[in-house]
C-alpha cells in the first residue's frame, strides 16, 4: 500500500515528498513522518517540520473554506452533495462525544491520537461541523498535529531501536 506512494514521490526532493505525503487524506503525518525518518533518513526535527507543514496545509484550507464549499454544495444535488453530507455526518459522529466533554482540548487530543480516522482532516471537518470559527480552531488543530508528530516519531524511532 505504501510502496506505490513512495515510488511516485521518489523523483521529488525528500522535503517536498514529505510535504506531499503529509497532505494525503489517508496517510497524513502518520505516513509522511516515518517515511521521512526511515526512507529519506532526515533528522528528526527536519522530518517533523516538513510533515507538520504538509499536514497543516489541507487542514487550514478545510477550516478556511468549508463554509463556502458547504453553501455551494447545498445548492447542488446529486452524488457529491450526498457524499459531502456523509463525510460531515461521519466526522460529527466520530468526534461528538469528545467535543461535548472537552471542547477545543478534546479536538486537539482527537487530532493528536495517531490512528486511522483521526487527524487533521477529520479534526478540521469536526471543527466546521460544530461551528468552531477558524481563528479559534486552527491553533488547536496545529497543537493536535504536533502531538501526533511527537507520538508518531516516538513510535517510529522506538520500533527502529527494538528491531
Amino acid at each position: 500500500m505504501m510502496q506505490p506512494l513512495i515510488d511516485f514521490f521518489s523523483g521529488f526532493p525528500p522535503q517536498l515528498a514529505t510535504v506531499f505525503l503529509a497532505m494525503t487524506p489517508v496517510g497524513e503525518l502518520r505516513l509522511a513522518l516515518p517515511v521521512a525518518l526511515l526512507v529519506y533518513k532526515m533528522p528528526l526535527f527536519e522530518a517533523m517540520f516538513w510533515s507538520i507543514l504538509g499536514n497543516m496545509i489541507p487542514a487550514l484550507i478545510i477550516l478556511h473554506f468549508s463554509d463556502v464549499f458547504h453553501i455551494w454544495i447545498q445548492k447542488r444535488s446529486g452524488y457529491f452533495s450526498k457524499k459531502w453530507i456523509n463525510v460531515l455526518a461521519r466526522a460529527q459522529s466520530k468526534f461528538s462525544g469528545d467535543y461535548a466533554k472537552y471542547g477545543l482540548i478534546g479536538l486537539m487530543i482527537f487530532i493528536g491520537i495517531p490512528i486511522p480516522g483521526t487527524g487533521a482532516f477529520t479534526g478540521a471537518l469536526a471543527a466546521f461541523v460544530f461551528g468552531i470559527p477558524f481563528k479559534k480552531s486552527w491553533p488547536y488543530v496545529l497543537g493536535g498535529v504536533f502531538i501526533a508528530a511527537c507520538a508518531t516519531s516516538a513510535i517510529t524511532l522506538g520500533l527502529v531501536k527494538i528491531f
